[in-house]
């Protein structure tokens, strides 16, 4: 049994480069961007109007000027229109692009228009107010997203604004999602007084859609044989396996040898840890890899988010991320000499401390808790006793 930093480091020497694909733009979000997105021209593109009301030459102010001609009135997207002398105005609206011959806007609020005339109501008058100026954002060329992060929504506006109609991404592995068992019926199904529903593979498929990942499902009944050959199709068409269930010591587990059967190299199995204590991780001759959770609820949503996300946001080459650390509300007990992953409830206190509700729940096979708690904190195994104000790692699964 190796411990859940070893386990870390051994998922980790195991990444692979997918490749590249371009896709268009508005099918990106969630994927991870491989090339910088630059801008096509200055952004703005030009000195652009931000208030309502209108446009005039500052040095009017300065000769004491309060009352304009309005010359013309102005649309966003129309054609700039300049003044002949310093007593004319422009009216113009919000977004339009400002000529050269006028160079502050004073806004609708701070004048009376009237019989086509515009004069101030204010004194506070500054140059080049109200005016998005040219190139202020980006200059022509520069890097408006850098490569190597999810594709955003934000990320997504910016692509539309500078016209990438297609982004390239990374290519994502081809995921097989497999969970086992006589004891598992379908979700439509109405199970015996002996069997549940299938849940794992759908929580699985469901976190991963998240990051853009569309994952496969199959179901395997407990047969040694079938067992095998399942796995065999597998593993000669996917990059990845992400098992639930199986894998412990029962008579009915066939997951292991199988594996074995088929020359699955096994990296590990077992990890000092609770929930997810009978972990396998491995690799096949082919390069896929197989990722071999518990079949307890918890367990495997604890292992996914631990471990396969990790790997997963590292081969596609995004940044580590800063860890996140959260205060114990009060104190907690957990005696075996095994890392607790303790489900929490997150909560910023007055002082701006996020704090951890412990909602211990009832084992890994409870997974009712995981609707009403946020993140599982990582307690330290070489201790039994944590105490209220210790701060401690959790590991989000859902967004703060």
């Amino acid at each position: 049994m190796i411990t859940v930093e070893e386990a870390e480091r051994i998922i980790l020497t195991q990444l692979k480069d997918y490749g590249t694909e371009t896709v268009p733009f508005e099918d990106a979000p969630g994927r991870v961007l491989a090339e910088d997105i630059r801008a096509d021209r200055d952004l703005p593109p030009y000195n652009r109007v931000t208030m309502d009301g209108i446009a005039i030459a500052y040095k009017a102010i300065e000769q004491g000027i309060t009352t304009f001609r309005v010359k013309a009135t102005q649309a966003a997207g129309a054609q700039p229109v300049d003044i002949n002398d310093t007593g004319e105005c422009i009216e113009i609206m919000t977004g339009a692009a400002l000529a050269t011959s006028v160079n502050t806007i004073i806004r609708y609020e701070d004048l009376e228009i009237k019989d086509g005339k515009a004069t101030l109501l204010t004194a506070d008058i500054k140059q080049s107010q109200n005016i998005h100026q040219k190139g202020k954002d980006k200059k022509q060329g520069d890097v408006v997203a850098a490569a190597n992060q999810y594709i955003t929504p934000a990320i997504i506006s910016l692509a539309a604004s500078v016209g990438k109609t297609h982004l390239l991404v990374k290519k994502l592995p081809k995921v097989m999602i497999i969970s086992s068992g006589d004891e598992l019926v379908d979700v439509a199904d109405t199970p015996s007084g002996y069997q549940i529903r299938r849940s794992n593979n759908y929580t699985i498929k469901a976190v991963l859609k998240q990051y853009g990942l569309d994952a496969d499902m199959l179901h395997i009944p407990d047969d040694p044989e079938i067992t095998k050959q399942q796995l065999q199709h597998c593993l000669e068409n996917y990059d990845v396996i992400l098992l639930s269930g199986g894998i412990s010591m029962g008579k009915f587990d066939y997951v292991p040898q199988a594996l074995e059967g088929l020359q699955v190299k096994k990296l590990f199995h077992k990890v000092q840890q609770r929930p997810g204590k009978p972990f396998w991780f491995g690799r096949h001759d082919n390069s896929a890899l197989v990722f071999a959770f518990p079949g307890n609820p918890v367990a495997t949503f604890m292992c996914l988010h631990r471990y396969f996300l990790m790997w997963l946001s590292t081969t596609l080459g995004l940044p580590v991320k800063t860890p996140v650390y959260a205060q114990l509300v009060h104190d907690f007990i957990f005696i075996p000499p095994l890392k607790y992953f303790l489900q929490v409830k997150l909560n910023f206190t007055e002082q701006g401390v996020l704090s951890a509700q412990p909602i211990e729940g009832n084992g890994s096979g409870d997974f009712a808790n995981l609707a009403d708690t946020d993140a599982f904190m990582e307690l330290p195994l070489e201790r039994d006793e944590f105490k209220a104000g210790e701060v401690f790692k959790v590991h989000l699964f859902k967004s703060l």
